[in-house]
């Protein structure tokens, strides 16, 4: 399963928008208000849980300066990776796009699909106030 964020332009460069994101802390400040539990347990691995969903953990697996963050799930029952690829518009100027890869079968693709999608925009959405 594939699913993308709609592409959001920052005020920021592409390298203020990748030191943002390569702060796993600074998550906590992207996540929908229904979310129950976030916490940091290292440097680069956080956890965090909606109302209503079973907890998360992700883990940054790949840092490509400035322009890709791969976050992946770290343990639990399902394996997928958040990905924000970043692109330099201007010099102070950057748009970012998340993209979730995951497999699933199919009913739970069905059942997480519209979940995860309004998941991604919002993170995406906020990096827009809070980036």
């Amino acid at each position: 399963m594939n699913l993308e964020s709609p592409k959001v332009t920052l005020d920021k460069s592409a390298e203020e928008t990748f030191n943002f994101l390569s702060d796993v802390k600074n998550f906590e400040r992207l996540m929908p208000e229904n979310i129950s539990k976030f916490e940091v347990l290292e440097d680069d691995k956080f956890l965090f849980a909606l109302k209503g969903m079973p907890e998360i953990v992700l883990k940054k697996k790949e840092a490509i300066s400035p322009n890709k963050i791969v976050l992946g799930a770290a343990g639990g029952k399902l394996d997928f990776s958040l990905i924000a690829h970043i692109t330099e518009l201007e010099n102070n100027k950057s748009q970012v796009q998340l993209a979730f890869n995951g497999e699933f079968n199919a009913m739970m693709a069905m059942m997480i699909k519209g979940p995860i999608s309004k998941f991604i925009e919002t993170l995406a959405t906020n990096m827009k106030t809070t980036v």
